[in-house]
């Protein structure tokens, strides 16, 4: 943060556009935090600024990981059902001045990042089965032995 309340940056959005519920931005603050760690280079490195897609992409993996099978709904409940939505929310709290943007960074940057429906079901369906081999019978198996015992 940058020296502005997040509480009362959540509520003076809230006031203007009731969309999102607070436990997303505060969510949406922790991605941001856990994106900011998963692409520093080196693990040691100093931080850098995250790209749209880079957010998206931690704000899912966070996500998978607090809630599990479960993320798809919570977010739905919270009112975030698309990269879209989060980009809306951070462009929020950067005319709040609770983040900063670089001159580079556009709501456009956030748009069909991923389907959320496949982001968050898809990790959690069950796999495919690899197709089981034939099984050989032992009449097919008396036949072979059969063959090659005989001379040429």
């Amino acid at each position: 943060m940058h020296g502005v309340d997040m509480d009362e940056a959540i509520t003076r959005i809230l006031q203007r556009e009731p969309k999102y519920a607070p436990e997303a931005y505060h969510f949406l603050r922790e991605a941001l935090d856990h994106t900011v760690e998963m692409f520093r280079q080196p693990a040691d490195g100093p931080r850098r600024h995250v790209t749209g897609r880079e957010l998206c992409e931690g704000f899912r993996d966070l996500a998978l990981q607090q809630f599990g099978p479960l993320a798809a709904r919570v977010l739905r409940e919270w009112g975030v059902t698309s990269t879209e939505d989060i980009g809306a929310m951070v462009f929020q709290l950067v005319a709040e001045g609770v983040l900063l943007a670089s001159p580079e960074d556009r709501p456009e940057d956030f748009v069909g990042v991923y389907d959320f429906d496949s982001a968050f079901k898809f990790p959690f369906l069950p796999r495919p089965r690899s197709r089981p081999r034939r099984r050989r019978t032992s009449r097919k198996i008396a036949q072979q032995e059969t063959k090659h015992d005989q001379p040429n």
